[in-house]
């Protein structure tokens, strides 16, 4: 409401970004975006030993010779890339992160790379979903693809909480 209340025109977009929306992405950001992606991408099965190791703890991976910080740290900075790009394209899109790794678990893909692999995808259908459902909803208006993701993913996520719990 603030950002509204400023009067400053470029506030409209500001909104919209914030939201998740895909409308506002152009031709040059999505090109920037896939070009910087593969790239991040292609580092991702370098890191499968680090991926597959660092869930039995850091007692294992110290005994199997891997340095647990700067694995850490390494695996921290790709991910926050990966989303960062994704983020600064689109906006916030938090719940579709949350949900495709479970998603894809419960499918059940166990190992690091096609876990990986159908994460990804399934987090995609999951935002050309939404993307999709937020374009034709209220046709001829949009609901960007962030706040669908939220009201879809908000009770997915209370359900794993609660699933979890029993």
């Amino acid at each position: 409401m603030m950002l509204q209340a400023s009067g400053d025109p470029r506030m409209a977009q500001v909104l919209t970004w914030i939201s998740g929306s895909t409308y506002n992405a152009t031709d040059a950001q999505v090109w920037r975006t896939g070009i910087v992606m593969v790239i991040l991408l292609a580092i991702t099965p370098l890191c499968r030993r680090w991926l597959t190791i660092l869930p039995l703890g850091g007692d294992t991976a110290r005994a199997v010779g891997m340095a647990l910080t700067p694995t850490r740290i390494a695996l921290l900075l790709l991910a926050a890339c990966l989303t960062a790009t994704a983020t600064m394209t689109i906006g916030p899109l938090s719940f579709v992160g949350l949900m495709a790794p479970h998603i894809a678990r419960m499918m059940g893909f166990r190992r690091t790379m096609p876990h990986i692999v159908i994460s990804a995808l399934v987090g995609g259908l999951l935002l050309v979903f939404a993307d999709w459902c937020g374009r034709m909803v209220l046709f001829p208006f949009q609901i960007p693809a962030g706040l669908l993701s939220t009201f879809i993913g908000a009770p997915y996520f209370i359900y794993l909480l609660r699933k979890q719990s029993r």
